[in-house]
């Protein structure tokens, strides 16, 4: 091994040293491949000549075995800021999923931001999750940060930059929860068929603009908001009764100007639904009315084909989805209903009236555009446990009155 060991920065010039100064070494470590240099490696921060020995002949047997790596001196922030747009390319992600890993990212840099990678090791992971819940951050959110902080140190791990994984034995610490919390969470708000009648009704009598066509849609389909702001003529077929969702609309920034359309959230989502008359005849009579604002305006109209677009000011563009939610909060408080509900609890509700009508499970994730998805099934499970009892409540009843 040649190389020499030395105490680094020492000012003693007494053979014994006595300035505290820590030990080092320099090594051969080969020779640059274009050059023909020698290359050294210098190591330093040794309290003694032998753990900086000992470090030493580590590096030398990792370099005879071909496993040496060269850790990077970037830093977390830099290193984060530089796989983003990796991961974005690999995964051919949404921007708003790159909003949500921007955001975790943020929720890490007070603890890594200007420490190198390789100094970060497990127990600080481990204690910054422990820290972020101490601050009252939910699992969920603690599970996102997780999530995106193992994506980063095993993308660096994958292009050899780091030796080891310091989120490998991470975990999320949770509280447990009594079984009226569990089933609070798992069973979403949404409208008995009662109040989802009243609803509607209240939007037809009282609903500004599209009201009664938007939310008659969003009861009738289950589809998202996204999808239904993104609607285009071009996605109605009239004669056979169907509502193609290909597309969502993205504007995380409620532009009314600036707005994206992205393809649906997944494979699964590309759908054709079969809808009611009642429907079809609704759009039928929103076309002829959009149809006179649009020779009217003229110039004046941006005609892209929606079919929720502005009768007011910036005439012709989608509605955003927070225009959706207002007015259906509008509606919930004039028909005395829960104002805590949002366009997306219309799409529980029809999936427990599907339920109640007895459409299967599988049917109805696939009118949803879901492969798989827990909370659909947990409204589903829902509706028909009760209906199960209720059928035992009238056979009970039945042979009670045979007595």
């Amino acid at each position: 091994m040649k190389g020499h060991f030395y105490r680094r920065n020492c000012t003693c010039k007494k053979k014994k040293c006595t300035c505290g100064s820590k030990w080092a070494f320099t090594i051969d470590v080969g020779f640059d491949p274009i050059t023909g240099k020698r290359k050294q490696k210098v190591k330093s921060g040794f309290s003694t000549k032998q753990e900086a020995e000992e470090f030493a002949t580590t590096l030398v047997h990792e370099l005879n075995q071909g496993t040496y790596l060269e850790e990077t001196d970037k830093t977390f922030s830099d290193f984060a800021k530089e796989w983003l747009p990796v991961y974005s390319e690999a995964k051919d992600v949404k921007p708003g999923t790159i909003r949500v890993r921007e955001h975790e990212i943020s929720k890490l840099l007070p603890y890594f931001s200007q420490l190198k990678l390789k100094d970060i090791n497990r127990k600080m992971y481990q204690d910054a999750l422990n820290d972020l819940k101490e601050q009252g951050y939910s699992d969920s959110t603690r599970d996102g940060v997780n999530r995106t902080g193992r994506m980063i140190f095993r993308k660096a791990l994958e292009l050899e930059l780091l030796k080891k994984d310091p989120t490998e034995f991470a975990y999320v610490k949770k509280d447990k929860k009594t079984i009226e919390q569990l089933e609070e969470e798992e069973i979403p708000n949404y409208l008995e068929k009662e109040d989802l009648a009243l609803f509607l009704k209240t939007a037809k009598d009282y609903g500004l603009g599209h009201d009664a066509l938007m939310f008659l849609i969003l009861a009738y389909t289950g589809i998202r908001v996204g999808e239904l702001v993104a609607l285009k003529w071009k996605d109605i077929d009239f004669i056979n009764y169907t509502i193609s969702i290909t597309k969502t609309y993205y504007n995380p920034n409620n532009n009314t100007l600036v707005y994206q359309l992205l393809p649906p959230k997944t494979r699964k989502s590309r759908r054709k639904i079969v809808v009611d008359e009642d429907v079809i005849n609704a759009l039928k009579e929103h076309k002829v009315i959009q149809n006179k604002v649009i020779e009217k305006l003229g110039n004046q109209y941006y005609d892209k084909d929606f079919i929720f677009a502005k009768m007011e000011r910036q005439f012709g563009y989608p509605i955003v989805i927070k225009n959706v939610r207002d007015r259906m909060k509008r509606l919930l408080r004039l028909a005395g209903l829960n104002e805590e509900l949002t366009p997306h609890s219309l799409r529980h509700t029809h999936t427990s009236l599907l339920a109640e009508a007895g459409v299967s499970l599988e049917q109805i994730m696939d009118r949803l555009g879901h492969s798989d998805d827990q909370i659909t099934k947990n409204v589903y499970l829902h509706v028909t446990q009760e209906m199960k009892k209720e059928a035992s409540q009238k056979f009970a009843e039945l042979m009670r009155s045979l007595r």
